[in-house]
């Protein structure tokens, strides 16, 4: 969209908002449209929703652009948005389903797309640092490569590991966890390495799909056999 069509789509809503109010938010880092080659600038419907929340936090909450610029960087990251309340972009809460993956009230986008912090992982998992540095230490949780922050799968492992030292399991218990994952995840790669040495152009999905399935029966299985084997001790 042209800036003029952006102006239009927000006028109804926004009737305050120019042209000179969109550009002065893009020099202050807020919206980042394309340019063409010959200099106009293109937005799509992902400036358009930044742009409506920026004017929103600032008529509705008087909230200065550094702080919605924070917020906008953290809602980036994978976090929740604000509150109605005006506070700030909180980590998504983990819900657990009985099988104990993620429910679909957990996370909004993909786990693996959201990037916390060390202070946000150690607030959303309900642990303290001292017991990260354990997970980490064990092997357990770790950032994501090149990177200082984590993503929502070491969050839902952080969490998990917080409930069972409730129950007396400390991190070097669960290397054992671990270990088991390992070798899971050599047999899955010893299956779906030749679907991704295929040359056809639907070799990739496939072995995405093949990934997928092979997850998530390795995951009923290894439950099944837990719960008959601890039935079977009793």
């Amino acid at each position: 969209m042209s800036i003029g069509e952006v102006l239009s789509l927000l006028r109804a809503d926004f009737p305050e908002v120019s042209i000179s109010k969109i550009r002065f938010l893009e020099t202050e880092g807020l919206i980042e449209p394309e340019r063409t080659p010959s200099g106009y600038r293109k937005f799509s419907h992902r400036d358009v929703e930044r742009l409506r929340y920026v004017l929103t936090s600032q008529r509705e909450h008087y909230l200065p652009l550094k702080v919605i610029k924070e917020h906008l960087d953290a809602i980036d990251r994978g976090l929740e948005p604000p509150a109605a309340s005006g506070t700030g972009p909180q980590v998504p809460r983990v819900v657990l389903a009985g099988d104990g993956y993620p429910s679909a009230d957990s996370f909004s986008a993909e786990p693996s797309e959201l990037r916390l912090s060390r202070a946000e992982l150690v607030s959303g998992a309900e642990i303290d640092d001292a017991f990260l540095e354990q997970l980490e230490m064990f092997g357990l949780v770790k950032p994501r490569p090149g990177t200082s922050h984590y993503d929502g799968e070491a969050l839902v492992i952080a969490k998990t590991a917080g409930e069972l030292a409730a129950f007396g399991l400390e991190p070097r218990h669960l290397r054992a966890f671990k270990t088991a994952a390992d070798r899971e995840v050599g047999l899955v790669e010893q299956v779906v390495s030749p679907m991704q040495r295929g040359r056809d152009a639907g070799a990739k999905a496939r072995a995405e799909e093949a990934i997928k399935q092979m997850a998530a029966l390795s995951v009923r299985l290894h439950a099944t056999l837990v719960k008959s084997g601890l039935r079977s001790s009793r």
